[in-house]
């Protein structure tokens, strides 16, 4: 039995323990018959030409956890930002672990999708959670909302700010010979909110693992959100990672994308831009060795005047593995005077080594400012003899030049701590001690 078989036979059980009055069942049920009729995505579409998922649908994955390992702080905590203090909501192969977390309602809501979708308060959003028009678009996200059971929801009402940053971490216990799990979540940021948040996905098996996660975040009108998602997972751990931003007039979305580990990574970013003087940012540091494989695949509409989308990726690969970057811009005839940059600039340090990046413009408008663009090479034998003469060792200055390539993605990180603890793995990435404070 294929994947796609088994999740066939699992959504049969799984819907016949459902409430039909729950209140998404039938949006459930529309999602799984979208998921059938499309199946699992294949190279022959052009938006997946460069990253195939047959070997993981040949491997026979338990869709739900029988038995959840219990964790306790001392094994998990190098996994969490050590140097300051933060609202944690911690799941363990899917099932949220009151132990590890510390949330809050100190103004603010940080709980569970679960919780969340029982308080009237927050029926509005229920449609919106399940995002019924992006699941139709992509099979990946329709079997999530046919399948996901629990995910973090973050409430910041009006002229909010929480007092530290929120921590959502997902971990796998190995508990399951393979395990897939499909998290949702949902982040509101109402009018002159502002949040920070760092995701991370971390298995702590040799077992193969495989999360199809999908989160949704809406920004209202002048809004201030700092997403910062960290891979660094086992060489067994495959993410799928789907990410839709909803902007209102005013407001500002940054996410950051910290690629350096796991077996295949393909990260789906979205952004829609629904108002004026509009700001969205996404860049990513992706440092590969072995067999590794990330995707970045990005998407920015804008469907306004006066907004703006700047979009920085580095990439650094090594020895056998595949980089992907597929980055698209749209701008509708409405949306004059908008400035868009993209820029995907890449370092094979390997024979073997492949990247493949495709950045696109789609512009209808004619009064706009817009660049786009790709580099691959090598480092600079130069720059390198040039430290080596100034007595630093041939591997110290090839991860210096390395670090000083992905350096300007760093700096637009606001999270002091968070940045200190970036710079630690790819020092740890790049396999040498750098010998001075990053």
């Amino acid at each position: 039995m294929d994947l796609k078989d088994k999740l066939i036979s699992s959504f049969m059980a799984f819907e016949n323990n459902i409430d039909v009055e729950h209140p998404v069942h039938d949006i459930r049920s529309e999602a799984f018959k979208n998921f059938e009729e499309k199946g699992f995505p294949t190279k022959k579409e052009e938006a997946w030409k460069y990253t195939s998922l047959k070997s993981l649908q040949k491997i026979d994955f338990s869709i739900f956890p029988k038995e959840v390992n219990a964790l306790e702080n001392k094994q998990v905590k190098k996994y969490f930002l050590q140097e300051i203090d933060t609202f944690k909501i911690v799941f363990v192969d899917g099932i949220y672990s009151s132990f590890l977390s510390e949330t809050t309602h100190d103004g603010v809501d940080i709980c569970l999708m679960s919780a969340a979708l029982t308080k009237p308060m927050y029926k509005q959003y229920i449609d919106v959670y399940f995002n019924k028009v992006a699941s139709k678009d992509d099979s990946l996200t329709t079997l999530n909302t046919a399948f996901s059971r629990e995910g973090a929801f973050i409430y910041i009402p009006k002229n909010k700010m929480p007092k530290k940053p929120v921590e959502i971490v997902h971990f796998s216990t190995g508990n399951e010979a393979s395990l897939m799990i499909q998290p949702r979540n949902l982040i509101i940021a109402e009018e002159n909110a502002e949040l920070q948040v760092i995701e991370r996905h971390q298995s702590l098996t040799t077992n193969e693992v495989l999360t199809n996660v999908v989160t949704e975040i809406f920004a209202a009108k002048n809004a201030i959100i700092d997403y910062y998602k960290i891979q660094n997972d086992a060489k067994t751990a495959s993410l799928i990672d789907n990410t839709y931003i909803n902007q209102k007039s005013n407001s500002v979305v940054k996410v950051h994308t910290f690629s350096f580990g796991g077996k295949l990574t393909r990260n789906n970013l979205n952004f829609y831009q629904n108002g004026e003087y509009i700001d969205s940012t996404m860049k990513g540091i992706t440092i590969l060795g072995d067999k590794q494989h990330v995707d970045h695949h990005t998407l920015v509409h804008h469907i306004e005047p006066n907004c703006e989308s700047h979009q920085d990726y580095k990439g650094v690969y090594g020895e056998n593995s595949t980089g992907v970057f597929n980055g698209k811009i749209i701008v509708d005839k409405i949306a004059q005077k908008t400035n868009a940059f993209q820029q995907n600039n890449n370092i094979l340090i390997s024979d073997k080594a492949t990247i493949n990046t495709k950045p696109q413009l789609e512009i209808f408008a004619d009064d706009v400012k817009c660049s786009h663009g790709c580099t691959i090479g090598q480092l600079d034998e130069d720059a390198l003899f040039y430290l080596q003469s100034r007595g630093i060792p041939k591997k110290e200055a090839r991860a210096l030049l390395m670090y000083a390539f992905a350096n300007n993605v760093l700096e637009s990180v606001r999270i002091s701590e968070l940045k200190t603890s970036i710079n630690r793995l790819i020092a740890e990435k790049l396999g040498v001690r750098l010998g001075f404070d990053l």
